[in-house]
């Protein structure tokens, strides 16, 4: 394909006659607009925060509405929509009307008599020259002359004044969100956008923010006031100073609601859009304070991080308000596109079953403790709306990429437009469709009157399209490139090369938007067509904006066996595509596709520079810092005061700092000792010992001073000897060093992580649900505890006969069901098998507090049982403490004493058979976590320590 081709002569060539869009002028665009008055709504009054005078309230913070002033001073706040310059606050003389100003070179021109409304309607009509290059200067300027109207004059009088009734066609607006009703009721709340269409002497309320404050004395002050893209200069100037003493307390961007009478100011107001009126101030009521905001709208901050970091705030600057409504044209425009071709409008899972995208990488997510993926792209189910003779679909959702770039380019998670169709004859067919799309978008948008004011603070340059797009073949771009001096393989272009070759199409067809036509099949995922004639090359496009890429498209294999082939020679294994390929086994026609991303769409046009500023809230690599999870029960803060020195209670410390030792001191046996922090310990008298499980239940940091505390009182007031076990390694460490206590290791809680999980009970789950078991969550009411507890009790039976056996915990599964889990398998009605989660404190997860397979169960349900559980929560979950390997010596422990115990220990996991409740946790995967055992030096000799056997057994 030569070099220099269009749509219009791939159209000829193919015998294709396509609908003539090259004529058709702006004006005809703007007439298809919906118009949508907006609905006024009431001032809410009883929540606000009003200014009276002090002689009717005791308060200094009170002053009352005062009568306007005959003459008022003026102020000309430097502009606040420029952020490139500094504010010259100190100017608040007349504006010259023969001065300039750099950061809104149109307002003299777009507001002839200060008088006029700024904005005009949204996509004006412009008409322009058939069959010519487009650029967004041509419309602007159009544009601008249509705002001046025929005879007015840029310069403005002092004394000049307008008919505004005359002058305004009042149902054709700009992004406005007023009303076309002029009416003016009483209490009725109305907009800044509103403001300029309404008489001089009307009085006015409505609601804004405080952009800035310039006071000038104390009894004069000056407001820029701001709501959305409109802002207005108000004036309070009262003879009592302590109003405008408490106006002047109030912080930038506070909302405000204004109630003042509207005024015409000697000389445009050249720091608001609004510049032809002022708003002579009576009132104020202060709606919502704003506080602690890290940086002010009027003097923003030049870098992404410093906005990011306060996205809110920066999203409230008027350039942010015109590009999140230059994106909401995008999307409108899209859907209108086409709608009016005979689209339909879909919507796919974003839950897949396999990796959609070859080239690119995929989130994995835990589903149910199967493997599935985030949508890396709508491809495949939109490829299986064509086979199910959709014919024509599009899509506007959300596409994640788990690629680590940090670039300008690159985001995790964008906004995706898709289309797909089926086709007659070639597949230039959808670029044609996107054609079309793209250039209303084009006229739109440069057609906006507010888009200076996205330009004040993302300059571009002027962006040119042709009416016939230019279509380049991918070999005539290399060549290009190679005759500027580039080495380029016959592959995919690098970033720099796309960059490069978008210059150089400017260069020589004065162009910033073209398509890039039959790319390397090495460069294509693989359900890409290929070129018949040459099939190193494909069937497919990208599509350029000032030299980077917006969209990726072509013709898609409908072949089932080419398919298959293709995939194999991918890489890619059939193993969940199983839909997608039924889809071409039933018979698919020719059809082809794209995907554009919204996000750079917005940002290549406007040179925003990175595609975050187009993302409301952007996801990056960066993005989602882990973060220390907080307390689940902030009332049950050790290292905070309680009131009345109460206690937290035992439960909700277990949630805040448990692990799944510290659950079982909401057994009957089990004594608590507080201390005065609200912390918690544990304790079950035995013979001469005391014994205790788990680490004390407070904040990591007060370890040291609750260990030491808790010992002194066993041993100083009840006169026995600790033995502390199944602890962590920082109490372990603590009781070592600070109290010279032996330490050994012979436990390890059994932990799992679900989210790096895969479920082994494929084959049991199929079984357990052709017998007709439903696996589910239950709630613990009194109907399910009434089916339960005769099971639970069989088991308990059964459990006796079997002699002796080693635990921590008894049964009582409905102890504290506020921070349990509860999950059974049932059939006909009878319980087979019960799995209780326990909650901890965040950084362990959850617990399997009982895992409890009933007799006469159905064979593997408690493991399908227990991999359901394990899929129904997030993050860690431990099984609770298990028999190590071996025993192992700690601090303090060594020699003869420690071989005595090792040997002793093999002999006593051998006789219990405590080596069997771990085989039965691994099968789920399970990594031991090693917990420990301590005891003094003093008081505990070897024969002692059969008090542990002891104190597990029944």
């Amino acid at each position: 394909m030569a070099g220099g081709s269009g749509l219009a002569a791939v159209a000829e060539a193919l015998g294709v006659r396509r609908k003539d869009k090259s004529s058709k002028s702006l004006k005809d665009d703007a007439a298809q607009q919906d118009h949508h008055p907006a609905v006024s709504s009431q001032p809410e009054m009883g929540d606000l925060t009003k200014h009276n005078k002090p002689s009717d309230a005791a308060s200094t913070n009170a002053a009352s509405p005062v009568t306007t002033a005959t003459e008022t001073p003026h102020s000309n706040i430097s502009n606040p929509l420029d952020t490139s310059s500094t504010p010259t606050p100190t100017n608040f003389g007349p504006l010259n009307p023969t001065e300039a100003t750099n950061s809104t070179p149109t307002l003299s021109s777009a507001i002839p008599e200060h008088r006029k409304l700024l904005a005009k309607m949204n996509d004006s009509g412009v008409e322009l020259p058939k069959n010519s290059t487009r650029s967004s200067v041509d419309i602007m300027s159009a544009r601008s002359s249509m705002d001046k109207g025929p005879g007015m004059n840029s310069s403005v009088g002092r004394n000049s004044s307008v008919d505004r009734n005359s002058s305004i066609d009042r149902s054709r607006r700009s992004m406005d969100s007023g009303r076309s009703d002029m009416a003016i009721h009483p209490g009725e709340l109305n907009t800044i956008a509103q403001l300029d269409r309404f008489p001089i002497g009307t009085e006015v309320d409505f609601r804004a923010r405080i952009h800035a404050q310039r006071p000038m004395s104390k009894l004069l002050d000056f407001l820029l006031l701001r709501d959305q893209t409109h802002s207005v200069q108000g004036v309070l100037s009262r003879e009592d100073p302590e109003m405008i003493k408490w106006v002047k307390q109030l912080h930038p961007e506070s909302l405000v609601q204004i109630h003042g009478t509207l005024k015409e100011p000697p000389e445009p107001i050249r720091s608001a859009s609004h510049a032809g009126v002022e708003v002579d101030i009576q009132s104020i009521h202060l709606v919502n304070p704003a506080g602690n905001a890290p940086f002010s709208n009027y003097k923003p901050p030049e870098t992404l991080r410093n906005r990011m970091n306060a996205r809110i705030l920066d999203l409230r600057h008027p350039s942010n308000q015109v590009l999140f409504r230059v994106r909401s044209i995008v999307t409108r425009k899209f859907r209108e596109t086409l709608e009016d071709k005979g689209f339909v409008e879909i919507n796919t899972p974003k839950l897949q079953p396999a990796a959609t995208e070859s080239g690119a990488a995929v989130f994995k997510v835990n589903y149910f403790g199967r493997q599935a993926f985030l949508a890396q792209s709508p491809q495949l189910a939109k490829q299986m709306a064509i086979s199910a003779d959709f014919r024509r679909v599009f899509e506007i959702g959300p596409v994640f990429r788990a690629e680590n770039s940090n670039t300008h380019r690159h985001l995790t998670e964008y906004t995706g437009l898709d289309i797909e169709m089926a086709i007659e004859k070639d597949y230039h067919e959808v670029v044609w469709v996107i054609d079309d799309f793209l250039k209303s978008v084009f006229e739109a948008v440069y057609s906006l009157p507010e888009i200076e004011i996205l330009q004040s603070r993302w300059p571009s340059k002027e962006f040119k399209w042709l009416d016939e797009t230019l279509i380049l073949d991918f070999r005539d771009g290399l060549q290009m490139l190679r005759d500027d001096g580039r080495d380029v393989a016959d592959e995919d272009l690098s970033t720099p090369d796309e960059m490069r070759l978008g210059e150089l199409v400017r260069e020589k067809y004065g162009t910033d938007y073209y398509v890039l036509d039959k790319f390397p099949a090495n460069a294509r995922p693989f359900y890409t067509h290929r070129d018949p004639e040459d099939r190193d090359w494909t069937r497919s496009f990208d599509i350029f904006i000032r030299g980077q890429e917006i969209c990726s498209g072509g013709q898609r294999i409908h072949d089932l066996q080419q398919l298959r082939t293709n995939m194999l020679a991918s890489g890619m294994s059939e193993d969940g595509m199983e839909d997608y390929l039924l889809a071409f086994e039933l018979g698919a026609p020719p059809h082809a596709g794209a995907g554009l991303g919204l996000e750079r769409i917005v940002a290549w046009m406007l040179e925003l520079g990175d595609v975050r500023y187009a993302s409301l809230f952007h996801r990056d690599p960066k993005s989602l810092p882990e973060r220390t999870p907080g307390l689940p029960h902030p009332e049950a803060d050790t290292t905070k005061p309680h009131p009345n020195d109460t206690m937290p209670e035992l439960e909700k410390l277990i949630a805040n700092y448990g692990d799944a030792s510290n659950t079982s001191w909401l057994d009957d046996r089990f004594e608590l000792w507080r201390h005065p922090t609200g912390a918690a310990v544990g304790y079950v008298k035995q013979d001469k010992f005391i014994m205790i499980t788990g680490d004390p239940l407070c904040d990591k940091k007060q370890y040291a001073e609750i260990c030491q505390g808790f010992v002194k009182f066993v041993t100083g007031e009840l006169k026995l000897t600790p033995v502390w076990m199944l602890v962590s390694y920082d109490v372990q460490h603590i009781l070592a060093s600070e109290l010279g206590w032996r330490t050994l290791s012979c436990t390890e809680e059994q932990r799992v992580d679900t989210g790096k999980h895969k479920s082994t009970a494929g084959p049991k789950a199929r079984r357990v649900e052709r017998e007709g078991v439903k696996i589910h969550e239950v709630k613990p009411d009194a109907d399910f505890i009434k089916r339960a507890e005769p099971a639970i009790e069989e088991w308990k039976s059964a459990r006796n006969n079997k002699g002796k056996q080693v635990h921590l915990t008894e049964v009582r599964p409905w102890v504290d069901t506020t921070h349990r889990r509860y999950f059974a398998a049932e059939k006909d009605g009878k319980v087979l098998s019960m799995v209780v989660l326990a909650q901890l404190a965040p950084r362990h997860g959850w617990q399997v507090k009982w895992a409890l397979d009933f007799p006469n169960s159905v064979n593997g349900a408690i493991e399908v049982l227990v991999e359901y559980a394990l899929s129904s929560v997030t993050g860690k979950v431990t099984f609770g403490v298990g028999v190590s390997e071996k025993l192992t010596p700690g601090e303090h422990l060594h020699g003869i004493r420690a071989r005595f115990l090792a040997s002793t220990y093999n002999s006593i996991v051998d006789s219990l058979g405590l080596r069997k409740k771990a085989d039965f946790r691994s099968k789920f995967g399970t990594l031991g976590e090693e917990v420990y055992i301590c005891y003094p030096k003093h008081g505990v000799g070897l024969r002692d320590l059969q008090q542990i056997i002891k104190f597990f057994q029944d």
